[in-house]
């Protein structure tokens, strides 16, 4: 796991073209004032928020525990997975540990520090690095002479070329996709849950406000 980023802007590739997709407060609010009648999409909302805060919470609890080499292994085994309820986190963390790191999570990144919607270890990456192989592994399929030797070397340049771009790309889909700064919401409470593992894990709790 890498430093926590702290810078807050949209990537200049889009601001090259012009474009603010900077977050706005009122975003998803008023999206839901307009769209509410979708069925599901408060859920879906609720859901890229909560996945946001998931990912701000790992990477304050990470910069509270690192420091030595045994505090940063229980740092790269913290985990989390998101509901449009709350976040699972799973790891050595004490519940006030927890409490505290949420609340900071909560307000830095909806005060500026929209980076921390974004985590390398994030499954979004290893989806898109899934997705990546395929559609290029089946483009060289089609491009590249059918002997076994140039397919083999396509597979191969398919390969090398999505375990490069994953992580890139990865990292748009979860700024733009997967996650939004969770402005609408509030923490809820903190509950003690261990899984069927065994494994330390709590559950937070999160709702909706407008």
């Amino acid at each position: 796991m890498t430093t926590s980023p702290t810078s807050s802007n949209a990537p200049s590739f889009w601001e090259d073209w012009g474009l603010d997709l900077s977050p706005q407060p009122q975003g998803d609010s008023d999206f839901l004032a307009q769209f509410g009648y979708l069925p599901g999409l408060k859920e879906l909302l609720t859901l890229r928020q909560v996945h946001a805060l998931e990912h701000a919470t790992v990477w304050v609890l990470s910069e509270s525990i690192r420091g030595t080499a045994e505090d940063e292994t229980d740092a790269n085994l913290l985990s989390g997975m998101s509901t449009e309820q709350g976040f699972y986190l799973y790891g050595q963390v004490k519940t006030l540990q927890l409490q505290r790191a949420v609340q900071t999570a909560l307000q830095r990144i909806t005060t500026g520090s929209w980076n921390l919607a974004v985590h390398p270890r994030c499954g979004t990456n290893l989806s898109v690095g899934m997705l990546l192989t395929a559609g290029l592994t089946m483009g060289f399929h089609l491009l590249l002479p059918r002997g076994p030797i140039t397919q083999l070397l396509g597979l191969g340049l398919a390969t090398t070329a999505a375990s490069q771009l994953a992580p890139d790309v990865g990292a748009l889909a979860q700024r733009y996709i997967t996650t939004a700064i969770p402005f609408n919401l509030v923490v809820e409470g903190i509950t003690p849950l261990p899984d069927q593992s065994g494994r330390p894990a709590h559950f937070v709790r999160v709702r909706w406000v407008s």
